[in-house]
């Protein structure tokens, strides 16, 4: 684990972004643990959370990209974010996001900021991913737009869970979309991490939800 990754956990903590008692999660899953990153509200979380997904982004995708994508909502201020990261490091990059709905005046169109050009690598920002159903909605809206490539998916926490089928959410899109997945942190180096930390029962609740819902031993994007 490197540094970036312990200081994200602990600043996730903080935040109170992530959480451990009783939720359900948008997948009807009743779980031990909880990762909302809609709890980010102050100017200076935001900058911390950018140059964390910046950080992740140069460990995991030496190949690079030519656009940071987020999809609505909350991948919005997550692309501005992290390109402004990377503006702090000398690397003015694009980025654009999806509307909801299609504007039919003004400029119109679903997309916001930078226009897709053919061949344009897209990396796809994201906060966390269990069924992978927004990925699943974006794509199609990105190669609608432009004869785009995929650089890949990065997301804040890979919660290690199946998805549709035995494998984690991250690698069914791996392979589904021929492109690389990648998250800041996983739930095995939060456990590490955390260690004593947590009670006993958060341990215990978080083993018995991944004996029902973990996903099949795999290389851990």
């Amino acid at each position: 684990m490197q540094d970036y990754q312990r200081s994200f956990i602990d600043f996730m903590l903080k935040a109170e972004v992530l959480t451990f008692g009783d939720f359900i999660t948008k997948s009807g899953r009743k779980t031990p643990y909880f990762v909302n990153t809609g709890l980010y509200r102050t100017g200076t979380q935001l900058r911390h959370l950018g140059r964390a997904y910046a950080d992740a982004i140069e460990a995991a995708f030496p190949d690079g990209f030519d656009v940071l994508f987020g999809p609505a909502y909350k991948g919005i201020p997550l692309v501005a974010a992290v390109s402004m990261a990377f503006a702090e490091r000398g690397q003015d990059v694009a980025f654009c996001f999806n509307r909801k709905e299609a504007k039919d005046h003004g400029e119109g169109g679903t997309l916001v900021g930078h226009k897709l050009q053919a061949d344009d690598r897209v990396l796809i920002v994201e906060d966390v991913t269990t069924a992978g159903t927004s990925i699943r909605e974006t794509v199609p809206l990105l190669r609608a737009a432009a004869n785009i490539s995929l650089a890949g998916l990065i997301v804040s926490v890979n919660r290690q869970e199946r998805g549709t089928t035995p494998r984690t959410a991250l690698a069914q899109l791996a392979d589904e979309f021929s492109m690389p997945t990648h998250a800041i942190v996983t739930l095995d180096e939060i456990l590490e991490h955390l260690g004593e930390r947590l009670s006993s029962d958060d341990l215990d609740r978080i083993a018995a939800y991944r004996a029902e819902y973990g996903a099949e031993s795999e290389e851990s994007p």
